[in-house]
């Protein structure tokens, strides 16, 4: 396949290009071979600790950038510098970015081409193949729904394109008709993998027709077929709001990086594919066209190096970085600039858990009209609990959107949403299918803000909890696997009344929040909830019974566990209802815990390893001179969530917590 097109000699068309607009092309395909050629040079000489070579490849990242307008959305991977140069992003600060240094895009915290410039409507990377391509989805969808031309166009590599969210994305672009370019750039290995071992058609734009839209396959080496094939392309997106996939065929003339080396690959495709440097051969042609001279090129390429070199000696001279404590801990969550509202009707509704979640989402959908609302069966059907029931009806399908079912694209979109300034709520239809998710999650998600200071304002409801036998895969409690993770935040109430509070300010914090919602408490627990629009501070537990005796540190359901044993038993035992798991409230859990000398954590989460060991283990180690007793936990049992209701019974924690309390009462 590679073998076949590297044959092709290239055949320039200017089309109307000026001799101005040609030389202007020379010069940006120029620059990042320069970087690039500087760069190995740095590398050798120990001055940069890695570097993903993109030499072979500059005629698609600099073809496709030059032919975009500014307000398109790109999101570049390893081998694309000539993106960042094209954008004109300025040199210093990006060999800044290279060394580590604070003054680079993202303050020494990413390594490579893990960054990006949302001013210059450049979105980084991250690690994880085909992970950003649901990002353009919902850039895409903003574009959409503002009624904007801007397109997005992500990229991906032939390797990619086996990951699951590149065929989620596509997916979600085709069905909601989004202006998303899709660009392959198949340079014939991932890694050290070939294509032949990767996928089976000839050609991956051929996947196009699966998806219900245009794919198309071009050099990639010829820079002038790339700019115009994108431009045509992306005007014709302006138009008809449909999602392309292009796949531009090329060749990585170094490694994947320059520590892997090269000797997978055969050494006659480097003979071959060296005929089609794509920075040689556009020069040779503007020279045969009379567009340039040997003399000029050669004064081209001599004041772009001597520009290369004073930049990267103007970064050397950046000062270190230098940690900072303070600054760093700090900036793993945006601030939430707006203040709270408080409950200021006096009037009250009595709601049941479902209804108060409800209606805080419908307040926060009529306040933020930026709000999106994204899930299986949101729409029209209300969602599998119906919390969404009738909100078409108010709002609109624009902003209440069904979705396929792809929690990863679907998270994605949500990030993608946020950077283009807007807010999203993404509900999973049982928390347990959030594991589809978790990589947007985890790695998007909640490292946004740390990566580059630009919120990831989602928020993802977590229908969860046991005690409706529904087994394994529909009971889960896995808020842990969250709360250990810097950059989200772990919400979880118990009563109606908090359930609305905390879901507005989830909503109105720019931070990405995953809120949980126990389906039992949906419908078993009612309460006085204030109506109107109103917010509750979120890493604030709540006392919801004083003691003397001991005190039950719990959240969701193990709140009414809780009440229900103490009462039971009679007993003077405090009860803190966390209400945020990250960040939590220590202050109040220590002041508790000093107070009565005794202390319990529960939780419906397996036992082992929860978050409510990081409670017992912190309350340990702060506040042990005070204690009377060990602190204690319990949770349910280390199984998977059995069907069976007795089986269930047992499982729970409440099965156990009589005789837990007890024994630490009578310690």
């Amino acid at each position: 396949m590679h073998t076949d097109i590297a044959f092709s000699p290239a055949i320039f068309n200017r089309q109307n290009l000026t001799d101005a607009q040609l030389i202007d092309l020379y010069r940006s395909i120029v620059i990042p071979r320069t970087i690039e050629e500087k760069m190995l040079i740095l590398l050798r000489q120990g001055k940069i600790s890695k570097w993903f070579s993109g030499i072979g490849q500059e005629g698609i990242a600099v073809g496709l950038t030059k032919a975009l307008k500014k307000e398109d959305y790109i999101l570049p991977l390893h081998r694309n510098l000539g993106v960042f140069t094209s954008r004109e992003m300025p040199l210093k600060k990006l060999f800044s970015q290279w060394q580590g240094k604070a003054t680079g895009y993202s303050q020494g915290r990413e390594r490579s081409f893990h960054f990006g410039s949302p001013a210059d409507r450049v979105i980084g990377m991250i690690s994880h193949l085909g992970a950003m391509l649901p990002v353009a989805d919902g850039l895409a969808l903003a574009s959409n729904l503002d009624n904007k031309d801007f397109i997005a166009v992500p990229f991906s590599g032939d390797g990619g394109t086996s990951e699951g969210d590149f065929h989620e994305a596509l997916n979600v672009a085709a069905v909601w008709d989004l202006p998303v370019l899709f660009v392959i750039e198949n340079n014939g290995y991932g890694l050290s993998t070939p294509t032949n071992e990767q996928y089976r058609c000839k050609q991956l734009a051929e996947r196009a027709a699966g998806y219900g839209i245009k794919g198309v396959t071009i050099d990639g080496n010829n820079i002038l077929e790339v700019y115009h094939t994108v431009r045509q392309l992306a005007e014709e997106m302006r138009f008809n709001r449909k999602p392309i996939l292009l796949e531009c065929m090329t060749f990585r003339m170094r490694g994947h990086e320059e520590a892997s080396g090269t000797k997978y690959v055969p050494q006659e495709l480097f003979e071959i594919w060296e005929k089609k440097d794509p920075v040689k051969n556009f020069e040779q042609y503007l020279i045969e066209q009379q567009v340039l001279t040997p003399e000029s090129v050669g004064a081209i390429r001599l004041e772009i190096k001597q520009w290369v070199n004073q930049e990267v000696e103007a970064s050397f001279e950046e000062p270190e970085l230098v940690p900072n404590y303070e600054k760093e801990i700090t900036e793993v969550y945006a601030p939430l600039a707006q203040s709270l509202t408080p409950p200021l009707n006096t009037k009250t509704q009595t709601l049941r858990v479902v209804d108060a979640i409800s209606n805080g989402l419908k307040e926060a959908m009529t306040k933020h009209p930026e709000l999106v609302i994204m899930g299986q069966d949101v729409a029209e059907y209300g969602g599998v609990f119906k919390i969404t029931d009738g909100f078409v009806a108010q709002f609109g399908k624009d902003r209440v959107r069904n979705t396929p079912i792809c929690e990863s694209a679907i998270v994605g979109a949500g990030l993608g949403l946020s950077l283009a300034g807007k807010k999203a709520v993404v509900e999973m239809q049982f928390a347990d299918f959030v594991t589809c998710g978790f990589n947007q999650i985890i790695n998007n998600l909640a490292k946004n803000y740390y990566r580059w200071q630009h919120p990831a304002d989602v928020v993802v409801r977590m229908p969860t909890g046991a005690g409706v036998g529904a087994g394994p895969f529909h009971s889960q409690s896995n808020e842990s696997w969250f709360a250990h993770t810097p950059g989200l935040k772990v919400v979880y109430p118990a009563f109606p009344a908090d359930a609305k509070g905390l879901l507005t300010t989830a909503i109105l914090d720019p931070n990405p929040v995953i809120f949980f919602e126990h389906k039992l408490l949906y419908r078993s627990i009612q309460g006085e909830v204030p109506e109107g629009y109103y917010n509750l501070p979120l890493s604030k537990a709540a006392i919801v019974r004083t003691g003397t005796e001991a005190v039950i540190i719990t959240y969701g359901m193990g709140v009414h566990w809780a009440i229900s044993t103490v009462e039971a038993l009679n007993v003077e035992v405090e009860i803190v209802d966390l209400r945020t798991l990250l960040p939590w409230d220590k202050e109040t859990v220590f002041a508790s815990v000093k107070k009565c000398g005794k202390a319990l954590v529960l939780y419906e989460d397996t036992e082992t390893g929860a978050f409510g060991a990081e409670i017992a283990a912190k309350i340990s180690e702060e506040c042990f001179e005070y204690l009377d007793a060990p602190v204690m936990r319990l949770g349910s049992l280390d199984t998977p969530v059995p069907f069976n209701v007795e089986l269930e019974k047992q499982f729970l924690a409440s099965a156990r917590l009589n005789d837990k309390l007890e024994t630490l009462l009578s310690y």
